[in-house]
């Protein structure tokens, strides 16, 4: 069975000691997670994450889901024993508001439980993950009394939540969306249509869904200002709280998919379903987009979890698996053959993913903080700056780490040769749950279509502008110590070629909007990886300042960072000079060519 073990040590370096998150002990959350009470947390949920959900992980991919003709579902062997220990040990509270049952600690150590909890099984994760996200709409943009009945119970995870926005016709583009709501004189609606990929969308583990549904109120106006967003419960909510009548709202059947089989992904057939309009009518997107950003956030720590996952497994299997003999001379001479981690190729693969995963983690933390400070700091110029650094990297990290994730888990899956190939491995789960995060909550080419077609103009481009100002004081800062050189220089030859990629994309997209789709995802991945060269930059700080305390711990984090400047940086040459190259190869064909 493939392993996982969270790895503590890294999640502790990153919070305690790259981010200093103790600095903001001052304010509301963080004052209630001090460092000893953090590492409680963090350590109780490797326990669930490790003894709990990994033995369930291979188990729900290979049972899947099961609907029944009544259109309920049955979820694999384990999950509802599994999800009673999750809500029981309070879980699913821990970043809510206190004044609806939850913890309200920082989001950023909520987010490093979700990395446990998926990277040790994706599939199981979404159901409370997508929770969060109902949670969030709700309590954004819902008036109180639809506070007041649903936020508890979705922040005990007594009930889950879901999104349901995609239809068979639209994906990307919610302006042609069909489902309708009707008025009725007790100020509810009745929604009626088909919504398609629902995750989560019907299953055994909580008592009752609550369904967040994008649909048109009847007589709205076309295309995307005509539609509102509607909370739509499996269960009709009695008086005292307790689910009532079933809603008309039902699962038609389950997605086939390459992966995530232990979630429930659903067709969901809407027969005058009751609803209750949440925010204002005609303004459904933009409380919709409230839980597709934290949707967005939590789909990128999926794209690394798997490579997390895929890359400690392929470790064991280098260590264990003997083949050939070392090119600099025989390393075991006790065996028949060494085992294949001493292969120049295999290295490049692990370190190549090692790499990958702390970056990709620091990133993804570092982000959630602003995340954090967006709400919680009383400095107004710092919440301006946490919202637009959400704003802008946001795309980013959803489209960079997953793409990414995705290609590090194929390539750990290739260090086991056909072993890898054969379920009984289990790599090839990793490959093909990872796959799904570069596709949904919205496709990483559109991620790219959103980072250069609004986020970077957003504001005047103020938030790109900040960033870079960021990484400027940081080069200077450093400009004087030695150790840290090489990663100072690797930053700063990053963030040139960063600026000199965004101001082409300036000038060329706005003369000819091709050029700008064109570039979009060269952009994305440049930005990406200049995001990292700023964590290995920092984390390269942190570790040179503490190494006495731990040589072995810290001389492995910075021969990390030294492979990532050396092999793997260097590609921001090749995506400026791709992103240079401009559109008209890409658009050269006409159509009847293809």
């Amino acid at each position: 069975m493939p392993a996982y073990h969270v790895p503590l040590r890294e999640f502790r370096f990153v919070l305690n000691e790259m981010l200093g998150i103790e600095r903001f002990s001052n304010l509301p959350g963080f004052a209630d997670a001090p460092q000893d009470v953090a590492d409680q947390i963090l350590e109780e949920g490797a326990k669930l994450a490790q003894n709990v959900l990994v033995p369930l992980n291979k188990i729900g991919d290979s049972e899947g889901c099961t609907r029944h003709p009544d259109g309920s579902v049955t979820t694999p062997t384990g999950f509802r024993e599994a999800y009673r220990q999750l809500v029981d040990g309070g879980w699913p509270s821990l970043s809510s508001d206190p004044d609806f049952g939850g913890q309200g600690l920082p989001h950023v150590l909520n987010l490093a439980f979700n990395e446990m909890v998926s990277s040790a099984n994706m599939a199981f994760g979404m159901y409370p993950g997508l929770s969060h996200g109902a949670y969030s709409a709700i309590h954004n943009h819902g008036s109180a009394e639809l506070k007041a009945i649903y936020l508890p119970r979705l922040v005990s995870g007594e009930w889950t939540g879901t999104m349901n926005l995609t239809e068979p016709h639209c994906g990307t583009d919610l302006g042609l969306l069909k489902t309708k709501a009707v008025p009725q004189a007790d100020g509810s609606y009745r929604i009626s249509g088909q919504k398609i990929f629902i995750s989560a969308g019907e299953h055994d583990l909580a008592e009752n869904i609550i369904h967040l549904v994008l649909a048109r109120i009847e007589g709205a106006p076309a295309g995307v200002k005509g539609l509102s967003l509607f909370v739509s419960p499996k269960y009709l909510v009695n008086r005292d709280g307790s689910p009532g009548a079933r809603n008309g709202v039902v699962c038609g059947s389950i997605e086939h998919k390459m992966g995530i089989h232990g979630n429930s992904t659903c067709v969901l057939n809407y027969d005058d379903a009751v609803g209750y309009l949440v925010g204002e009518a005609g303004r459904g997107l933009n409380a919709m987009f409230t839980m597709m950003n934290e949707a967005r956030l939590g789909v990128a720590l999926q794209g690394y979890s798997q490579s997390e996952a895929a890359y400690q497994n392929a470790v064991i299997y280098a260590k264990d698996r003997v083949q050939g003999r070392s090119l600099t001379g025989t390393k075991s001479p006790e065996k028949s053959a060494d085992p294949i981690i001493v292969h120049p190729d295999i290295r490049r693969v692990l370190m190549g993913a090692r790499a990958f995963n702390e970056a990709a983690r620091a990133f993804t933390y570092w982000t959630a903080l602003y995340g954090d400070l967006q709400h919680k700091s009383p400095d107004e110029a710092l919440r301006q700056k946490a919202g637009d650094y959400m704003a802008l990297m946001t795309p980013v990290l959803k489209g960079y780490l997953t793409d990414l994730g995705f290609a590090h888990a194929v390539a750990c899956q290739q260090v086991y040769g056909g072993h890898g190939y054969i379920e009984e491995w289990g790599m090839s789960q990793f490959v093909r749950d990872a796959r799904i995060a570069m596709i949904y909550e919205g496709a990483n080419g559109v991620q790219a279509l959103d980072l250069v077609g609004r986020k970077l103009g957003q504001n005047g481009g103020r938030a790109i502008q900040t960033f870079f100002a960021e990484l400027d004081d940081f080069i200077a800062a450093h400009e004087s110590d030695d150790a840290l050189k090489p990663f100072i220089d690797g930053l700063r030859s990053a963030k040139a070629r960063l600026l000199d990629a965004t101001g082409w994309l300036v000038q060329n997209g706005l003369a000819n909007p091709d050029e700008a789709g064109a570039a979009s995802t060269d952009y994305l991945h440049l930005f990406g990886l200049t995001a990292f060269a700023y964590m290995w930059a920092m984390m390269a700080e942190k570790a040179l300042q503490n190494q006495g305390n731990e040589p072995g711990f810290y001389a492995t984090k910075l021969a990390t960072g030294r492979f990532f400047l050396a092999r793997v940086l260097p590609e921001s040459g090749a995506l400026l000079e791709k992103i240079k190259a401009g559109g008209a190869t890409i658009m050269a064909l006409e159509e009847a060519a293809f």
